[in-house]
């Protein structure tokens, strides 16, 4: 019934020290492991476990490609996606089927994650601030709707999944892909669901931080953002302001010599040619916001 799809990249040890843990909890279903570093192969250190599908790729496709690659392998009806850096507490997650089961609106549900300090996170809410779509952390960590289903540690219809057309590659190699797929269920008419019951454990480990420098990171985050604005935001009000405030911006940090946003701003217009609009849009931009302002 659930498929579950593990993307590695690099950070081995972990990776396998953290599926140790896990793999009790999950060996009962479907397991999709995509290697996406493809000058390793991690083959050998899954010989002793039983009903794996490992696939290994060629060349390095980023989050998105990586996951996305393992989803479409997939044979069950829900698919979960779990990072390398989340622990599994128990089998609780099978908890999500009978929502789907009962909720045919439902596209997706976000575990709890607990961090490091204890707390509990990972309700999320999206907002539209200066020009730019904005996303933060809820203050209400309550079961309910969230902006999106962090692709780290949730499930999802896979039907609905494939419908929308998945995770968006043109977000490689990170970030803001698993926001345009919330972003585009709620636009099809589904829902997106945060249960703060499944809880996981999720330190962050981040893979990002480790083999990227700072300001890559902060220019790829820039132009993934723009590129979620001009692929998915149809308001004209929003995009006129959108346009302004964007041009604003990169002639201020321009000013200040600081030409990483003007440098990402250029890689998005090269990229936008790639962008696939949505073609079905039940709910606007203001309706979907609005479902988020009190989160």
């Amino acid at each position: 019934m659930i498929s579950i799809i593990i993307p590695v990249y690099k950070k081995i040890e972990m990776f396998l020290k953290n599926f140790e843990t896990n793999y009790p909890f999950i060996k009962d279903e479907e397991i999709i492991i995509v290697n996406d570093d493809p000058e390793i192969s991690i083959i050998e250190y899954l010989k002793n476990y039983s009903s794996i599908t490992l696939i290994e790729n060629e060349i390095n496709l980023g989050f998105a490609g990586a996951v996305h690659k393992g989803a479409l392998s997939a044979t069950r009806n829900f698919l979960m996606f779990l990072n390398t850096d989340v622990i599994l507490f128990d089998k609780t997650y099978e908890k999500a089927v009978a929502q789907f089961k009962s909720n045919p609106q439902l596209f997706a549900v976000s575990f709890a994650q607990k961090e490091k300090d204890i707390s509990i996170g990972g309700r999320k809410k999206l907002f539209w601030k200066d020009g730019f779509i904005q996303h933060a952390r809820a203050e209400k960590e309550e079961s309910g709707i969230t902006a999106w289903a962090d692709c780290g540690s949730c499930m999802i219809d896979k039907e609905k999944y494939l419908k929308i057309g998945g995770l968006d590659t043109i977000y490689s190699p990170f970030y803001w892909e698993d926001v345009d797929l919330g972003y585009n269920a709620w636009k099809e008419g589904y829902i997106i669901q945060f249960d703060r019951e499944i809880i996981v454990e999720h330190h962050h480990e981040s893979t990002i931080q480790t083999f990227f420098k700072k300001q890559f990171i902060t220019q790829i985050s820039f132009r993934n953002q723009l590129l979620f604005i001009w692929k998915n935001i149809t308001d004209s009000i929003f995009l006129r302001e959108h346009s302004k405030q964007l041009c604003i911006f990169l002639f201020k940090q321009t000013c200040k010599g600081t030409f990483l946003y003007l440098f990402a701003f250029f890689d998005a217009l090269i990229i936008k040619y790639r962008i696939k609009h949505s073609t079905t849009i039940v709910k606007s931009d203001k309706e979907i916001l609005s479902l988020f302002i009190t989160l």
